[in-house]
């Protein structure tokens, strides 16, 4: 049985680092490339980092039903093909979706056994300054990204897992481990001590477990939202 792996990030938060990462020491996990009407940006390339394809195309996969999630963020829309999780079913394998909050909601409308998982900045000031540091965008778009930040973090409550990227490798390791323990509870096998150790790790960024760090940082937002701005 596959089982289809959520993860959502504001912009900046370092997902697609962890996410590349925990593909290479995660076997028989498929990852889905998300279409979108955006052009690509530096060094992307299509069908890596996402199939870029014109609007009027996006609109003709609307019509035909073709995509499990879709949403218009920032004038572009961005979606998740109905095909990924058919091939990954076919093989035998799991699926990972990197989406946004939208997407999310929409997957566990369709798929509520779907495992989510929230990788949250340390605070915001280290999240304005990773996209500061990006030189991707304008001053206007990164105040733009803080403010969707901000919208995005609202919802944490809305997911299984809650990963604090503050050191990489420790992050790395606990995303790891979520994504192993899921796969161990549903093999229902008992395991070794490392398998112990691995859904322990996994139990520690449980939403109910990890409430209490993550204060200060809902703080850190709160905070600057009602100082408008930094």
């Amino acid at each position: 049985m596959t089982t289809v792996y959520i993860i959502s990030a504001p912009s900046g938060s370092g997902k697609s680092t962890l996410v590349d990462k925990a593909r290479e020491i995660v076997s028989g996990l498929d990852f889905s490339v998300s279409y979108t009407t955006r052009p690509p940006r530096g060094n992307e390339q299509n069908g890596r980092e996402y199939y870029f394809v014109p609007r009027s195309e996006f609109e003709e996969m609307v019509r035909k039903d073709e995509f499990l999630e879709y949403a218009d963020v920032f004038g572009h829309c961005y979606g998740t093909a109905k095909r990924f999780l058919r091939e990954a079913e076919r093989s035998g394998r799991d699926l990972l979706l990197d989406i946004d909050v939208q997407g999310a909601e929409q997957i566990k409308r369709k798929l509520p056994e779907a495992v989510s998982i929230f990788i949250m900045p340390p605070d915001r000031k280290i999240l304005e300054s990773r996209l500061r540091k990006r030189s991707l965008d304008a001053e206007e778009v990164i105040q733009r990204r803080l403010v969707t930040a901000s919208r995005e973090i609202e919802n944490y409550e809305k997911y299984d897992y809650i990963l604090v990227n503050d050191r990489l490798d420790e992050s790395i390791e606990a995303l790891t481990a979520i994504l192993l323990a899921e796969r161990l509870k549903r093999s229902r096998i008992r395991g070794s001590a490392d398998d112990a150790e691995t859904l322990a790790k996994a139990e520690g960024c449980r939403l109910s477990n990890i409430r209490e760090r993550l204060q200060p940082i809902l703080a850190s937002f709160a905070t600057a939202a009602t100082s408008g701005g930094r």
